[in-house]
């Protein structure tokens, strides 16, 4: 009972202090006690209590464990204490928020330093310790037990008086049971605020007061994000825009979702508008203008308007830079495009004068700033090794490069590196809402656009190599040299580049040149059947590839292409029986794919950049003045030429057209002594190497109409050999376009 009564005293003393420190404004007095003890329940200023502590500290000899200031925030009180024991001992005893330390006084002596005025004896930990009351005996009164939760023995002190002995059990029952009380209070002053919420503006004020119903906003059931908040399945626009700024909590996923997503339900100059509305917040009818009101309701509207604008009107604004510094740093194309969005934008952030957001407007403007400095020099990129020398093999004349010419090391390499730019320049806006197939893909798609048509010229090129070698020996040349390129591109990790030549080889033309792949060695057969089997089972193997290796890599585009086609077609823009509830699950699931097309974005390659050669892989043409369906049927015709239908082994003869030696160089890299002189090649197993990120394999036949290559050649692989076997021919005109978009599109079914 005695120890329900000290507890019962702690906890009203701290809850009186409180009081105190509301009412009063100024510090609890200090407790009236005999001149042996100093008891300070608050430090005027954090500084003076860490003086106070080390200083402490400095007078005790010996002193073990952690620094006071490292462990304790405050200083509580001291005094002197009897320990019991095998004898009776005195201790001065101080007391810190989180620990009591018992010294003894010092009564060495020293010649060469003025000794310490304590030497340390025992410390305990407050929250690793119970205070149990003990009575009065004959030999021992005024006494109580500090009891160790870890099983140690239990020590007893005794006080000089019943006061003192009063005054040390409440301070430390007090700090011992300080995060119970905390608790209570908080759900005291939980409850008060439920009682009194927050008076906020009116709907006629403030069009972002309106309270959450099932008709303005809808989260999902059972799931929140990884800051433990709701998530929002769908909403107003309003609303959104509230949760983008909320003033309760902070949603960074949602942040950066909602930015990459925004252009498929809202223009950019709409989101600034509405950003800046969230902004401007108007205060609730001030105490002063209310003149029919009493002193005492004045002083609580008063209240109430000093924690309207501490807890709702500062975070929100706070928040609102917050989603301006993200937009500004993240998606800076958005001002890049419309240059009246960064006057706008501009203004804003100038008429912004709080001291509480200087910071935060300092630092969007340095954003800004950088952001607007020209970056037309090539970043300089460190590695902590050499890149690998340029490989070449019959020429360096630019004129005379082809893939007979060039060594397919180099080939491999430059192609890695240009692809691997092209797919980390694609940004997330080219790619939500399926842009890239709009009428003005031009200007919102204009990377993913210039990586599409490489990966197309690039196929048509490999193709067009094969048909144009007429020679049997020299064909059979081509095709392993391009095998060979591909085997490069594996260890590189490039798998653009690896389906680019496996859609080129399953293409019609080149997929019924039988007699051609025959003449392959089994080693280069099984290569190009594995690169081939990629795609699948829903690249199934090409997916669990990816995930095993470490970047640099190029990523296939054409997946994710296909994974966001899905899903903006395969949902609705709205939530179902809701004509205005934008469906921000879609949105999400969108948000995924390009969250993990960027995560490859980031590792460049350790290798050399080749101008001219980058520069003929830039270029590339095959078509020349012809369209994309006069090309396919030359290729075909061509085709049909070099290996006519049912010529069993009796293909006809045609004379080789080059005099460059068909012999390849290999694909072992050469080694360099440090004087940096080329030797032979090795002997050992090919070296690793690595790469960055590539475009996908994409045609654009028509406004509005796309054809991913490498997405259909196996099926129109398949439709060739029987029409081959058949002996019938496949319509070889414009309508051919029409019939791979159809079967891109049934791929979606």
């Amino acid at each position: 009972m005695l120890m329900l009564c000290f507890q019962a005293s702690g906890a009203l003393m701290a809850v009186q202090t409180e009081l105190e420190r509301i009412c009063v404004g100024g510090l609890p007095k200090r407790r009236s006690g005999g001149s042996f003890m100093r008891l300070q329940r608050r430090s005027a200023a954090k500084q003076e209590s860490v003086k106070r502590m080390n200083n402490i500290q400095k007078s005790i000899e010996g002193f073990e464990g952690k620094d006071i200031c490292s462990v304790c925030n405050e200083f509580i009180m001291e005094g002197n204490l009897g320990r019991v024991g095998k004898r009776m001992t005195e201790r001065h005893v101080y007391l810190f928020d989180a620990m009591m330390v018992c010294v003894k006084l010092n009564t060495r002596r020293s010649v060469t330093s003025t000794p310490a005025e304590y030497r340390f004896k025992e410390c305990y930990v407050i929250r690793k310790i119970n205070v149990v009351d003990k009575e009065d005996t004959e030999d021992v009164k005024n006494c109580f037990q500090i009891v160790s939760r870890d099983q140690s023995p239990p020590v007893m002190f005794f006080a000089k008086t019943a006061e003192e002995k009063s005054n040390w059990m409440e301070a430390l029952t007090t700090l011992s049971y300080r995060g119970t009380l905390d608790r209570m209070l908080d759900a005291i002053l939980a409850e008060e605020e439920k009682n009194q919420p927050l008076r906020l503006p009116s709907v006629d004020q403030y069009r972002f007061a309106h309270k959450d119903t099932k008709f303005n906003i809808v989260f999902e059931e059972g799931q929140k994000s990884q800051s433990g908040v709701p998530v929002i399945k769908g909403g107003t626009l309003l609303k959104l825009i509230e949760r983008l700024t909320y003033h309760t909590y902070a949603d960074p996923s949602f942040v950066r979702t909602f930015l990459t997503t925004y252009r498929s339900f809202c223009q950019p100059h709409i989101l600034m508008d509405l950003l800046i509305e969230r902004f401007k917040i108007q205060d609730p009818v001030s105490p002063d203008q209310d003149k029919g009101s009493t002193d005492r309701e004045k002083n609580h509207m008063r209240e109430d308007l000093k924690r309207f604008r501490k807890e709702y009107a500062q975070p929100i604004q706070l928040r609102v830079l917050n989603v301006f510094r993200h937009w500004v740093d993240h998606h800076y194309y958005d001002f890049e495009r419309d240059p009246s969005l960064q006057e706008r934008h501009a203004e804003f952030i100038k008429d912004i004068k709080e001291k509480a957001m200087r910071k935060w407007v300092e630092s969007i403007k340095k954003i800004v700033e950088r952001r607007m400095e020209p970056n037309d020099l090539p970043r300089e990129i460190t590695f902590d090794r050499e890149p690998p020398p340029i490989e070449w093999h019959l020429t360096r004349n630019s004129d005379e490069f082809g893939l007979m010419q060039l060594h397919p090391i180099e080939i491999a390499r430059q192609l890695t590196l240009l692809e691997s730019d092209l797919y980390r320049a694609v940004r997330p806006s080219e790619l939500v809402g399926t842009v890239w197939m709009k009428k003005d893909k031009e200007v919102t798609s204009p990377n993913l656009l210039k990586m599409i048509r490489h990966s197309n010229m690039f196929i048509y090129w490999i193709e067009h190599c094969i048909v144009e070698a007429e020679n049997f020996e020299e064909r059979v040349a081509v095709v392993s040299r391009i095998i060979e390129i591909l085997q490069v591109l594996q260890e590189l990790n490039n798998f653009n580049g690896v389906m680019e030549i496996a859609s080129a080889m399953s293409s019609a033309p080149i997929h019924r040149l039988e007699h051609t792949i025959r003449e392959l060695t089994p080693k280069k057969k099984q290569i190009l059947e594995e690169a081939q089997e990629l795609t699948t089972n829903h690249y199934k193997k090409y997916t669990e590839r990816l995930r095993s290796i470490n970047p640099p890599c190029v990523p296939f585009f054409g997946m994710y292409l296909t994974n966001i086609l899905k899903t903006e077609e395969g949902n609705p823009d709205f939530l179902p029986d809701s004509f205005d509830l934008i469906n921000f699950s879609k949105r999400r699931r969108v948000a995924e794919i390009t969250a993990e097309i960027q995560q490859y974005q980031n590792q460049p390659y350790c290798l050399i950049a080749e101008k001219k050669i980058r520069q003929f892989f830039e270029n590339l043409n095959p078509l020349r003045n012809k369209t994309e369906a006069e090309f396919e049927q030359y290729i075909y015709e061509k085709s049909l030429e070099i290996e006519p239908r049912n010529t069993n082994n009796r293909l006809p003869k045609h004379p080789r057209k080059t005099t460059y030696p068909l012999k390849s160089p290999g694909i072992k890299p050469s080694r360099v002594h440090i004087d940096g002189q080329k030797t032979t090649p090795t002997t050992g197993k090919n070296q690793s190497m690595q790469v960055s990120v590539q475009p996908p394999n994409i045609v654009i036949t028509g406004p509005g109409v796309i054809k991913i290559v490498f997405l259909i050649t196996r099926v129109i692989s398949i439709t060739y050999q029987l029409a081959y076997k058949h002996d019938f021919a496949l319509p070889l005109d414009a309508n051919r376009s029409q019939y791979h978009a159809r079967l891109y599109n049934a791929t979606f079914i």
